[in-house]
């Protein structure tokens, strides 16, 4: 929180997550699992083409033409189904109003929901204050000398408190 806090503090908030919306936030997190962001992005657009950009949409969509649609993002039936689960099992107002660790926990038991995802939606979608670790923060964390027992997402979250 003290590195939270320096970096808003100096930098401001940057919101630069590219999305029109907190579903469409969502959504991005979740296709951007294990590709690169221009892949996303031609997903994306395919989505707002087909006016399918919010959860409430995707509910309503097959998941065969769902699949379709975001095939861009790679791992496109896999994504499909999780896009499909979080539409229908994730209340998002219910989600901003709680404790980040209850929202953060209500993610994670969701299938495919894994840590970086979870923090990127609770950053950039409800907008708390947590810190999303992934391969480059752990690379400046560790060059500036910080000495955890390993360089694991948990053990880098787990130092947070």
């Amino acid at each position: 929180m003290h590195i939270y806090t320096q970096l808003v503090g100096k930098y401001g908030t940057q919101d630069w997550w590219p999305a029109d919306s907190i579903d469409e936030t969502i959504i991005g997190a979740i296709l951007t699992q294990n590709t690169n962001w221009k892949n996303v992005e031609k997903a994306i657009k395919n989505l707002k083409n087909e006016n399918i950009i919010s959860l409430k949409q995707i509910k309503k969509v097959t998941l065969e033409k769902l699949s379709e649609i975001i095939k861009p993002s790679g791992y496109h039936n896999q994504k499909a189904k999780r896009l499909k689960k979080i539409a229908e099992d994730i209340n998002i107002h219910e989600l901003i109003n709680q404790d980040l660790d209850i929202s953060r926990n209500i993610l994670l038991k969701q299938n495919g929901i894994g840590p970086e995802t979870a923090d990127s939606i609770l950053l950039y979608a409800f907008k708390k204050p947590i810190f999303v670790i992934d391969t480059y923060t752990i690379r400046i964390f560790t060059r500036l000398g910080l000495k955890l027992k390993d360089n694991k997402y948990h053990t880098f979250q787990d130092h947070r408190k």
